[in-house]
């Protein structure tokens, strides 16, 4: 089985890079090797690699920034994904996509449900639900992971602010 990860230098996408080989052949790419915001490149991509799997980890992270790059944080979160999704229909591959917990409000006293009505408050959140929508709207086969912050043993996280003492 072949299985495209895109992201691989990210934090959720080198740990995927780790352990995905041990169900087939991984074809993993970087910013540099797959522009998110070039959606040619996107549909070149996935039709040369024929992936039977597709894990997307890669995003706009950047929560803040996003709300002064609104169009690029976009194109990457919302049009991208949609188009993976397009892609993966016509070659009968299965979508796995990372979202995040951005997509509520925060506002919920217990924890959220996959049922509960999303209501983002900045345009990060914004741009990812519109990115599983997308991807919904295409009615491909797919996973869809809310995660909140991640952390590992590399990267910017919480783990590693705590532990070196930066706040």
């Amino acid at each position: 089985m072949r299985i495209l990860l895109t992201g691989k230098n990210g934090q959720v996408g080198a740990e995927l890079a780790v352990f995905l080989p041990r169900l087939g052949e991984v074809v993993a790419v970087d910013h540099q090797e797959l522009d998110l915001s070039n959606p040619c490149g996107i549909r070149q991509c996935i039709r040369e690699v024929r992936p039977a799997v597709i894990v997307n980890t890669a995003a706009y992270t950047a929560v803040d920034q996003a709300e002064v790059d609104q169009d690029h944080a976009r194109m990457v979160n919302a049009d991208a994904p949609g188009l993976m999704a397009e892609e993966a229909k016509k070659i009968g591959a299965v979508l796995v996509h990372y979202s995040t917990d951005y997509v509520f409000d925060g506002s919920k006293q217990t924890p959220y449900l996959e049922t509960d009505q999303p209501s983002p408050i900045n345009a990060y959140g914004k741009t990812k639900l519109a990115g599983e929508e997308a991807i919904r709207s295409v009615d491909v086969a797919h996973l869809i992971f809310r995660t909140a912050w991640v952390y590992g043993a590399r990267g910017r996280n919480f783990l590693l602010t705590r532990r070196s003492g930066r706040n």
